[in-house]
Order: C-alpha cells, then structure tokens, then sequence
C-alpha cells in the first residue's frame, strides 16, 4: 500500500509578517484600552437578557451578523480601500457611549500604531482598515482578525460579569467562529449602502448602560 500525498503549503515571508502585524495589532495587550469597554453587556446582563453561557452566545451572534460587528467590517473594507468614511463612521453609533467607544479606541489605536506608519485618528474600524491599506495587509484578513478580536472582547467582558468560567468562554468564543466566517464573506462585496442593522436591544443595552447606577465598565 502507498503512503498518502502529503501536501506542504509555505507560507512566505511577506505573508509571515503580515500575520504577525495582525496578531500584534489586534492582540488584547495592544493598548488600545478594549478591556474597558462592555459594549452594552454589562447592562443586558444586569437586566436579565444574557444569564449564562447560550445566552451569551445568542446575543454576541446577533451583534456579530446583524448589528455592530457586520458594520464595523463593512467599513474597516471601504477604509482598507481608500474611502474617507470618518464621519459616516461616528455618524452611525446609536448612542453616546457606542460614539465614545468608537472614537476613544481608534485613537488609541492610531497612536500605539506609529511604528507601522502613521495614520490619522479614526473610528476604530476605519482605524484598522486603513493601517491595514498602508501595511498591505489583505483585507479578508484584517476582517477576520478585527471581528475575532471584537468577539474576543465582548466574550472576555461577560466572563468577568455573568461571572462565566473560562471554559465557558473559549466555548462561547468557538462556537462564533462560523459566524465570524459568514459575516466576513457576506461583507466582501457590501457597499456603503449596506450598512445598517436589526440590534435594537443591544443598541437599547447601549443607552441604558449610561445611567446604568453601578458600572465596571465605560460602555
């Protein structure tokens, strides 16, 4: 009997250190200050809306494919590509807090990123994307790498909050990658047009968290 083909994939140089950009750009000891930010789950877990493990997971999905997630990559994409989308950026956050989010992240991100090539101060979506036109990064790439990271945030803030256990978390965290995928692929041809969402309750999670009487977290 013969053995079977083994196929060897080498990964270049070029790809190597594009790799290692991302994973040092969108690493959670960036300094970025993400860890501060709940992103509305502090209240959505105080109100009652996420108490363990599925419903946790539901929730993150949904802002995943249906709310911030898809068009935060709908606009790192355009941003990646050249387009001046600031504005429209901070125009889109339905609340104080999301905008301060948004807004306070990308600064953080554009400073600590200096060493990569400068780029203006931006929501942090388009931040990312256009750090990532300036270092060549591909830009199916950069969007799987943002929204693990944005997924990895929100997974990270619940698990201090519900309280969940870490493997609660990595399985939460797991289970989202083919969301993660999906939204990737789906926002490969969006346009600007796209951009928009069905989140209401996170959006509502957003606004209620700013008076929100005992708070961990920023937003």
């Amino acid at each position: 009997m013969k053995a079977a083909a083994i196929t060897t994939t080498t990964m270049t140089m070029t790809d190597a250190a594009a790799l290692l950009s991302l994973l040092t750009w969108l690493s959670p000891a960036f300094p970025t200050g993400g860890f501060a930010y709940s992103h509305g789950l502090e209240w959505a877990i105080e109100a009652g809306d996420i108490t363990d493990e599925a419903s946790l997971e539901s929730w993150i999905a949904d802002v995943i494919a249906h709310g911030t997630g898809r068009n935060d990559v709908i606009l790192l994409r355009h941003a990646r590509r050249g387009a001046d989308i600031a504005d429209l950026a901070r125009s889109l956050s339905t609340s104080l807090e999301r905008r301060r989010e948004t807004t306070l992240l990308g600064e953080a991100f554009a400073a600590a990123a200096a060493p990569w090539g400068a780029i203006d101060p931006a929501p942090y979506p388009v931040a990312v994307g256009c750090l990532g036109a300036r270092n060549a990064i591909d830009e199916d790439s950069l969007a799987i790498a943002y929204l693990h990271a944005f997924t990895s945030s929100l997974v990270s803030a619940a698990v201090r909050l519900i309280p969940l256990g870490q493997q609660a978390g990595l399985r939460v965290l797991a289970s989202l990658a083919p969301v993660i995928l999906e939204t990737v692929e789906k926002t490969r041809a969006a346009t600007l047009e796209d951009l928009g969402g069905a989140c209401f309750r996170s959006d509502i999670a957003a606004m209620r968290h700013e008076t929100q009487y005992t708070r961990l977290f920023r937003s």
